[in-house]
This record gives C-alpha cells, sequence and structure tokens, in this order.
C-alpha cells in the first residue's frame, strides 16, 4: 500500500523527519577510497559568455557528465557574497548561549534551526548548521534567522533574490537541453510555489579527522543547491568510480544536480554523489542554498519526454512522500 502522510513542507508545524541527513540520502555504499591528484577539477562555466547557446551545451554536458559543476561570473557581485559570508562566519563565533536563540527545538518534528553535532560515533557528522527557508514568502519562519548579527537577514534576502534569478537561468538551461521550453523544469518544480533554503554548514577543526565526515556520502533529494564556501576544501565527489576534490575556485559558485532534477529529465542528468571531510587545523563553512518542489507537486519525468522509444523510468511520487521514503530509506520505484 502507498505511504500517505499529512505533513506539508509549506506549515511551519508540519511533520518532517529529526535526521540529520536532510535534505541529502544518505547513501550506504563502499567504494574506492582513491582520490583524484590536484590537478584534476570539475567543469567551470564562464556565464558571461555572450553565446548563450555555447553556455546552455556546457551547463548540460557538465550536468550529463558529472551532476556538478562551478559557475564564474555568475552575476552576483562579489561583495555579497562577502557579506554573506560574513554574517554567517560572526553567527558562528557567538557564543552558544546566543546561537542557542534560534536553535532547533529538541521535539521538534521540522529540520529549521541551529543545531551542533560533534561527535565522534558512527553515523553522525562534524558540523553545527543553521538551516532555515527563505523563499516563498510564505514559508518563512523568522523566528529561526538571526538577530545577531543585525544585517543578518537583510544580507540574506538581498543574497535569495539573487540566487533566484540565478537558479531559474541554469534551470532554464537544463530545460533547453532536452529539448523543452525555457520554463519546463522550473514548472516541473511547482513554479513559483518551489523552495528555496539556506543551510550554513560549519565544520571546525577536528583532531580526528579521518574519525568521522562533515557530511556522509549522499545525493541531495532536491533539485539543485548552489554552493559558496571560504577557501578550505573539503568537498568530494564520486565520479567514474573514484573521490575527487573538488578543489576551491575564487569567485565561483558549485551548483550540484540532486534527485528531483534525476527524475524530471528522467535519467538524461546526473544526480552526484558527494561527501564532506574535515581539516585537522582549519574551520570548513559552506553556504549552499537548496532549490526544492513544491511539497505537493508530483515528481516525475517531464511528460514532453516520455515516447515509445524513451519510456519512463520513474514513478510518479509526491514530492513530500518522496522525500519521506528517500530519507528513510523505503523503496521509491
Amino acid at each position: 500500500m502507498a505511504h500517505t502522510t499529512t505533513f506539508h513542507y509549506l506549515n511551519q508545524t508540519s511533520w518532517r523527519p529529526t535526521s540529520p541527513s536532510f535534505p541529502f540520502t544518505i547513501m550506504e555504499v563502499k567504494k574506492d577510497q582513491h582520490t583524484s591528484p590536484p590537478s584534476e577539477t570539475i567543469p567551470i562555466v564562464d556565464l558571461s559568455n555572450p553565446d548563450e547557446e555555447l553556455v546552455s551545451r556546457a551547463v548540460v554536458k557538465a550536468s550529463q557528465e558529472w551532476g556538478i559543476f562551478h559557475v564564474v561570473n555568475h552575476g552576483i557581485s562579489m561583495d555579497l557574497i562577502r557579506r554573506l559570508k560574513e554574517v554567517g562566519t560572526q553567527f558562528f563565533e557567538l557564543p552558544e548561549t546566543e546561537k542557542k536563540a534560534v536553535a532547533k527545538p529538541d521535539d521538534s518534528q521540522d529540520f529549521e534551526g541551529y543545531t551542533r553535532n560533534l561527535k565522534y560515533t558512527e553515523g553522525e557528522v562534524w558540523a553545527d548548521n543553521l538551516f532555515h527557508r527563505i523563499l516563498p514568502q510564505s514559508c518563512i519562519n523568522y523566528k529561526y534567522w538571526p538577530r545577531n548579527p543585525p544585517q543578518y537577514r537583510e544580507v540574506t534576502e538581498e543574497y535569495t533574490k539573487e540566487t533566484k534569478k540565478l537558479s531559474e537561468r541554469l534551470l532554464g538551461f537544463l530545460s533547453e537541453g532536452l529539448g523543452l521550453r525555457h520554463e519546463a523544469l522550473k514548472e516541473g518544480l511547482g513554479g513559483e510555489k518551489s523552495e528555496y533554503v539556506l543551510r550554513i554548514n560549519n565544520f571546525p577543526p577536528n583532531p580526528q579527522p579521518d574519525a568521522t565526515l562533515g557530511l556522509p556520502e549522499h545525493t541531495d533529494i532536491v533539485a539543485l543547491a548552489l554552493i559558496v564556501t571560504n577557501e578550505v576544501p573539503g568537498l568530494q565527489v564520486f565520479h567514474e568510480d573514484h573521490w575527487f576534490d573538488i578543489q576551491y575556485v575564487p569567485s565561483s559558485i558549485t551548483v550540484t544536480i540532486g534527485d528531483q532534477i534525476l527524475r524530471l529529465s528522467n535519467g538524461k542528468y546526473k544526480n552526484v554523489l558527494h561527501r564532506v571531510t574535515v581539516d585537522k587545523e582549519k574551520q570548513r563553512m559552506s553556504w549552499p542554498v537548496f532549490v526544492d518542489a513544491n511539497p505537493d507537486v508530483v515528481i516525475r519525468p517531464l511528460p514532453e519526454l516520455i515516447t515509445g522509444d524513451n519510456p519512463s523510468m520513474f514513478k510518479p511520487i509526491v514530492c513530500k512522500d518522496f522525500k519521506y521514503r528517500r530519507l528513510f530509506k523505503l523503496p521509491v520505484d
């Protein structure tokens, strides 16, 4: 019998798994731990190239072959990104009692709020996190937005607007790469009702960096993630049977393809398996913005893609049920 549930992503009191993996699908895999030499790098796409067709082809190729790529000259000012990093760093420098003002309640079934998890325990992560919704306005709960530093809300709202424009441009390229209208994937995610979530990850120096990961290997159960980081490396992706270190590229934003785009594209685009390592001496931070389908949208391959020669690879499933089943490792297809 199909699983049904009453939780709703827009409802601040909705059911939400308390698993630290949200919005990730933790993968139980044992793969070659070899990592790439420093000269290896994921694709880098220059979005300022006036040849839009060339840019579109580069985004599509990277999404098909890697499921991850850097974008440069992306239209978001470096001053804004600097301020985003500044207010996030300042928040994590606050005393623990101040950070707990926006803490995720112990009895909460939602994911929003500040959490701290620094344990040498199998299956646990080594990270502090601040996690809250940023779009649409109807789903925002400012209870989880820090009031200190005072500029946090202004900077985050400005960055949200720019990130939305960038994500929609990328979704347009990916739609056209499927031979569809520019708006096809955006509409498939729920249009203006699709959701955006900011997660600030703080990975403090770890005296035992081999004892745990910042984040275990996983794919994202969302559509896209747009990520900025500080200069400390740590992100790795699994590609062609090897783990590859993702090199830090100043001024870039890293884009990862998630499970929802895999399904909407009927498998044409790759959901990248990735993980985060921690450093013994240096603090690593990252600011991913997750682009997520509206919880009531049916996630399925876009109908225009399905033909007799190209049958559907995935069963239709409501987004909130899809995420429930993936988080609790229940069968989906």
